[in-house]
């Protein structure tokens, strides 16, 4: 098609904003005349202005006569920023090629329904699933109301996490864990359970050579209050917010001693003794915590997968053999008694990172955020 070459460029500028838009979505423009780059922006920072809004005003004058790509509609209501579907017709642009709708009930067809009413040209659906994709987490959870869920595990070729003796560090190589880096930085929040806290003592960090790093939530479950003091999550939460999710079985003192270190600690209702994850996701929902990645352990793993509360996975695979019945895989729990209860996993993509590989898929239902 003649516009994917510069709705591309508008996706590659979409990208710069990976991390630090939360709970706003990736959105790139380019503005050209007669085939020719005159600008480019894209949304930087939540409530900070729109992409198309940083476009025009780098283009100036040249925006009139001038034709607008957008990954994403253009807004039409006054929220943190005025509409920029307004901005655009006050610029003069005759024509705007847009990817994909905002399915915000505050845009959904409004940006693209000003436009047409000024006389500006629209085109729409312009590598839509591309755009779509980019924005997963922001499409479902405007739709759904509730944080997308990333499950992510690193494994040996015969699906291993760790050693019988529970030694992990590292199964895959260095690129690898790198775009697990990356992928860090995209999300709100990064969960474990408390036995991964105590087996692996993690950061979970964003540790990339980034001008501007997002460090998202950390969060444990801990249903009954065994996260040690002397962990690095808790000794580190005054700089980076920590979150504690719990039950009334953790001890008051305990609690106390958390808040000092400046924890915040959460207590939710408990199912079989386990705090209620539905509880847990409805509570991200309400603080706009839009995205979730579920880095373990087996048990926690198990505990969102057979509820089906995970949209993606992330497989990292590492060229190894580590062997062992009592070497644990990246799901535990009680498991499926006949293979037709196995949950199915669609979209599967799969690339090489160094020596390892990444494979990637959607629980069966969340591919509903993609066009056909």
């Amino acid at each position: 098609m003649p516009h994917e070459k510069w709705m591309k460029e508008a996706l590659k500028m979409a990208e710069k904003g990976w991390g630090n838009t939360n709970p706003n979505p990736l959105v790139g423009a380019v503005i050209t005349k007669e085939d020719q780059l005159i600008s480019k922006g894209y949304h930087e920072y939540a409530g900070g202005p729109h992409a198309e809004i940083n476009a025009l005003k780098k283009a100036g004058d040249a925006s009139a006569g001038s034709t607008m790509y957008v990954t994403l509609e253009p807004c039409s209501h006054y929220g943190k920023t005025p509409p920029c579907a307004e901005a655009i017709i006050k610029a003069g642009v005759e024509k705007v090629i847009i990817a994909a709708g905002d399915p915000n009930e505050k845009v959904a067809g409004k940006g693209e329904e000003m436009l047409r009413k000024a006389g500006i040209e629209v085109i729409t659906g312009v590598m839509e699933k591309e755009a779509r994709k980019q924005n997963e987490i922001f499409m479902h959870y405007i739709t759904e109301k509730k944080p997308y869920l990333i499950a992510k595990a690193a494994m040996s070729l015969d699906g291993k996490i760790a050693t019988k003796q529970g030694h992990s560090q590292w199964i895959t190589g260095e690129e690898a864990r790198n775009h697990a880096h990356w992928v860090r930085q995209r999300v709100s929040a990064i969960l474990v359970g408390v036995n991964t806290v105590i087996a692996d003592n993690p950061q979970l960090t964003v540790r990339l050579p980034l001008d501007k790093v997002n460090q998202p939530l950390r969060v444990v479950l801990d249903s009954k209050g065994n996260i040690p003091l002397t962990s690095t999550l808790v000794s580190t939460a005054k700089e980076i917010k920590t979150m504690v999710a719990t039950t009334d079985q953790m001890p008051v003192d305990l609690e106390k001693k958390l808040l000092l270190e400046g924890v915040e600690v959460v207590r939710f209702p408990h199912k079989q003794g386990q705090v209620d994850i539905q509880s847990l996701i409805d509570y991200f929902a309400s603080k706009e915590v839009d995205s979730v990645l579920v880095e373990g352990g087996s048990r926690v793993m198990a505990s969102f997968i057979s509820e089906k509360m995970i949209n993606k996975l992330l497989w990292y695979i590492a060229p190894k053999i580590i062997g062992g019945n009592k070497a644990p895989g990246p799901i535990g729990g009680e498991g499926i008694l006949h293979m037709k209860e196995a949950l199915p996993i669609t979209e599967m993509e799969t690339i090489q990172l160094g020596e390892d590989w990444l494979m990637t898929g959607y629980m069966k239902g969340a591919e509903k955020c993609l066009p056909e």
